[in-house]
């Protein structure tokens, strides 16, 4: 008896670990990061590049395996797919980026071509000065040529309807 409720325990754990993420209608594309467990460097680049090709808008999603914000964004994705996947399809390609909440801003660093910056120093480059702590999940807004489309709010109570992830995606302020 005891084997079975650990067998359904593990089972239960692992379909929430394999459902994680940004819900697959949105079409996410995974960025891996390089240098763990020391360093988690994401390489932008292709991203960039695809949404030039493509003339569509970069939706960059960070969120953490172990994030309980993280899952709720998730879930009110795939709550609301119908509505929102088109909107998204529409104009935007999405990226996610998987790290872990024991992953603080020290060892996170974003890579664009040849360039790679930590955290901090990554933020002050798009512009950000608020110097905030690495907060998970986080949302950045690009343009084809890596331009950042409008300084975005993280972590819980982010983007919890409908019509606040439409203005985000339509870049109402």
């Amino acid at each position: 008896m005891l084997r079975r409720a650990s067998t359904a325990a593990l089972l239960g754990l692992a379909s929430l670990a394999a459902g994680a993420g940004v819900p697959a209608r949105y079409s996410p594309t995974e960025i891996q990061p390089s240098g763990t467990p020391q360093r988690y460097e994401f390489d932008l680049t292709a991203a960039l590049e695809r949404a030039k090709r493509e003339n569509k808008r970069l939706y960059l999603y960070l969120g953490a395996n172990d994030c309980a914000f993280c899952r709720k964004y998730e879930a009110f994705l795939e709550k609301n797919a119908a509505e929102l996947a088109p909107h998204f399809a529409k104009d935007w390609i999405v990226y996610e980026m998987r790290s872990s909440l024991s992953v603080q801003a020290d060892r996170l660093w974003f890579r664009v071509g040849n360039k790679s910056l930590p955290y901090a120093d990554f933020m002050r480059s798009l512009g950000d000065e608020r110097a905030r702590q690495l907060v998970y999940p986080s949302v950045w807004l690009f343009d084809g040529q890596g331009k950042t489309l409008m300084q975005m709010p993280a972590g819980t109570g982010t983007f919890e309807t409908v019509p606040e992830q439409l203005e985000i995606l339509r870049l109402e302020q």
